[in-house]
């Protein structure tokens, strides 16, 4: 079972029945029990960084989802869920995450062209820099779908995946049995479909 974290922030009945659709059992979930005995965890969420941060630590999921992780069990951060994965953000100020991945969220503004809208809203391509079972089911140059003003940087080493938007910004990252998506698989058609697939295929951590 996959296990939807419910914290007050996420877009979750979309992401919900995109598992359904590729028959995947999922529950969404704020219980720090059920978490424990899923066999996966989606990370989901929308919004600005601290705050959700602020709310994850408020129901004390952050450490749930820290000590699952550190016991092998599959994580997938979408979104907003995946920058919480990092070590700090410096949206509207510094901000802790979940250190689960080396790295830091910074400011799309003064990084890519003056000209290009920000947030970074629509269709882009997949450009492969790892493998990575998450790609299982597609391929290189597929496009998804981004929403974001902030990316992940100083992470070269974890990212599996970027995708050009006047600069080549991380779409997809991975540390071991932890991995994000920058964009929004739920949103992203049949390629997002297969991605959230090529998840739930994933060995289960030994309870």
């Amino acid at each position: 079972m996959i296990a939807i974290v419910d914290y007050g922030v996420g877009n979750l009945f979309s992401l919900k029945c995109s598992l359904d659709a590729i028959g995947a059992e999922a529950v969404v979930t704020g219980d720090a029990a059920v978490l424990r005995n899923a066999g996966k965890i989606i990370l989901p969420g929308v919004g600005a960084f601290g705050d959700a941060a602020r709310k994850l630590q408020s129901t004390g999921l952050d450490t749930v989802i820290k000590e699952e992780a550190a016991a092998g069990k599959p994580i997938l951060g979408i979104c907003l869920g995946m920058q919480l994965l990092f070590e700090k953000s410096y949206e509207f100020g510094e901000h802790q995450g979940l250190g689960l991945i080396p790295g830091s969220v910074v400011p799309m503004a003064g990084f890519i062209p003056a000209e290009l809208k920000i947030p970074h809203i629509g269709w882009n391509a997949l450009r492969f820099q790892k493998s990575s079972p998450l790609f299982r089911y597609i391929q290189e140059g597929d496009f998804v779908y981004f929403v974001h003003s902030y990316f992940a940087a100083q992470c070269n080493e974890f990212v599996i995946a970027d995708t050009e938007y006047g600069q080549y910004l991380t779409a997809a990252v991975q540390n071991k049995n932890v991995f994000g998506c920058q964009f929004h698989p739920e949103k992203s058609g049949t390629v997002g479909l297969n991605i959230l697939k090529a998840f739930a295929q994933l060995e289960d951590a030994p309870c």
